[in-house]
């Protein structure tokens, strides 16, 4: 093997590790975040249910930034923001709105900046707003 390949394939085990690694802590913080509602609701829960709770949480995250990369390119946009994070919750409206409030909550707390304003033509500073000119 030349040396690409074999610095492909230590890639791929260091992207995998990486991904381990991840899914590992995911499932601890679900864990957690589990145990902590159990208790808070008196509840017991199976280190099984956890378990299942935990898989299905970290598929559906995977699958939730796969399409929130496909909202942000189908939008032209190399990154995703809060219109696409909305959008991916159109099938459940209570979150949808939350979604929304909490956006307008950040939009309110940036500071504003100034935009700045087109420059416009003599021409069309004479021109009366209610007048459309076609050429």
């Amino acid at each position: 093997m030349d040396e690409r390949g074999d610095s492909d394939f230590e890639r791929e085990e260091e992207d995998e590790s990486t991904s381990n690694v991840l899914k590992d802590r995911f499932r601890l913080s679900v864990i957690s975040i589990a145990e902590a509602e159990g208790k808070k609701n008196n509840m017991e829960i199976s280190e099984q249910v956890m378990g299942c709770i935990s898989d299905l949480a970290f598929k559906f995250s995977e699958q939730l930034a796969k399409d929130l990369e496909l909202f942000a390119q189908h939008a032209g946009r190399k990154s995703v923001n809060i219109d696409d994070v909305i959008l991916s919750a159109h099938r459940n409206e209570h979150l949808a709105s939350s979604l929304r409030f909490f956006s307008s909550e950040l939009k309110g707390k940036e500071p504003q900046s100034e935009k700045k304003r087109k420059k416009t033509s003599k021409k069309e500073d004479k021109t009366p707003s209610g007048v459309l000119h076609i050429s």
